[in-house]
């Protein structure tokens, strides 16, 4: 059995130095690949040389909604030039986020909507951050091409939002969340979704799953995850891994 943690901040401080001991831990739990995600400058860079370092470790690279008042012509050249590196899967992670509105909103409407055209003309999947937005997402999704795919990060839509993302080309990527004893949105919309549009992740070092809620997270728990969809789905833990093992590497483009 094995399995991707298809969102992880393996660049974040609490790993640093330690990226092999915490990948030697998620390979004891069957985790054979994980993609790191950037979100600014400095995490780019990091999830880059991660990527570099080690065999099974690929990279994203984007500007989250915190950031998207940073983003100009500078920042797309060096994103595009990073996008075209080896091991560089997806632009991501980049989106919405109106809980926080670390930038205005129109904002982050427009760098959206930006980056996921630049990966297009790459040919390449984005990875979205979307949170107290989905009305906002699906509508810029909506007016997207999403030829080469798309990744609802730690998606926490009930079943309502599932069905209308799901006429999209976009796929449900579950998070610790999903383990979760009252977040009975998720639980619902986990049992709808086909199993061949699931991913599984982390998004280490945070939202980590029971049993371990309350510990700092780490790339290896995405085993929890993926035992929390199997229980909701009532299948093998085993069919999970494989189906979101072949949709991780079908949408990334994986080697």
């Amino acid at each position: 059995m094995e399995l991707i943690d298809n969102h992880t901040h393996l660049n974040d401080e609490p790993f640093r130095g330690k990226e092999q001991y915490y990948l030697e831990r998620a390979k004891a739990l069957g985790v054979t690949k994980v993609i790191c995600a950037g979100q600014d400058p400095d995490f780019n860079q990091r999830a880059f040389d991660l990527a570099q370092k080690f065999d099974n470790v690929y990279a994203m690279v984007g500007y989250c909604p915190d950031v998207a008042k940073d983003y100009d012509q500078k920042a797309e050249d060096k994103l595009v030039e990073q996008l075209k590196m080896p091991k560089v899967v997806a632009m991501g992670e980049i989106g919405l986020d109106y809980y926080w509105d670390e930038s205005p909103r129109d904002v982050q409407r427009e760098v959206f909507a930006r980056q996921i055209e630049v990966a297009h003309d790459l040919k390449m999947p984005v990875d979205i951050h979307t949170r107290d937005a989905f009305e906002d997402c699906y509508d810029i999704l909506k007016h997207s091409n999403l030829e080469y795919g798309a990744i609802l990060h730690s998606f926490n839509g009930g079943v309502d939002w599932l069905n209308k993302f799901l006429d999209l080309n976009v796929y449900f990527s579950y998070s610790g969340v999903v383990s979760f004893t009252k977040a009975t949105e998720v639980h619902e919309s986990a049992k709808a979704a086909p199993l061949d549009r699931i991913l599984v992740e982390t998004d280490a070092p945070y939202l980590t799953p029971k049993p371990y809620r309350g510990h700092q997270n780490e790339t290896g728990y995405v085993r929890y995850v993926a035992e929390a969809i199997a229980k909701l789905k009532n299948i093998p833990l085993e069919e999970v891994a494989d189906a979101t093992y072949k949709n991780t590497v079908r949408v990334y483009g994986l080697k």
